[in-house]
């Protein structure tokens, strides 16, 4: 498994339901976006990979929700990348807020790689990660 990664961010107000807090499908934007920046830590160009034919895609996500977060909360999302076989890929994700340091959310988000083809295969670049 790989190092962890930590990205921060902080809640915007459009982000928050009527609840006044921030909504369910927010969290897989964050989680989403700390993925694309730990693949471009390790020289991983996402829109490059596209272009050339090679899709990264998620087959599987699985979050649980612990808390909530709440608008100008300030939050980590902490990434961790590993093999979950010889064709898929994880992402093991947490977002902590960053005051009490509580996990407001678990995730494991899987993936593979499609040829131009749709086949599924680790590129090179994963594989060199996963090592």
């Amino acid at each position: 498994m790989s190092e962890v990664s930590e990205l921060s961010f902080n809640v915007r107000d459009y982000e928050c339901d009527l609840q006044g807090v921030v909504n369910n499908a927010v969290y897989q934007n964050y989680l989403e976006h700390a993925r694309h920046i730990f693949l471009k830590e390790h020289n991983i160009d996402f829109s490059a990979l596209a272009k050339a034919g090679t899709n990264l895609v998620v087959i599987r996500a699985e979050l649980d929700y612990k808390g909530s977060l709440n608008s100008g909360d300030s939050f980590t999302v902490l990434t961790r990348f590993a093999r979950k076989s010889r064709l898929k890929f994880l992402f093991i994700q947490d977002i902590v807020r960053q005051g009490d340091k509580k996990v407001l959310l678990s995730a494991e988000v899987t993936g593979t790689a499609v040829n131009s083809k749709g086949r599924p295969f680790i590129p090179n670049e994963l594989e060199n990660l996963l090592e």
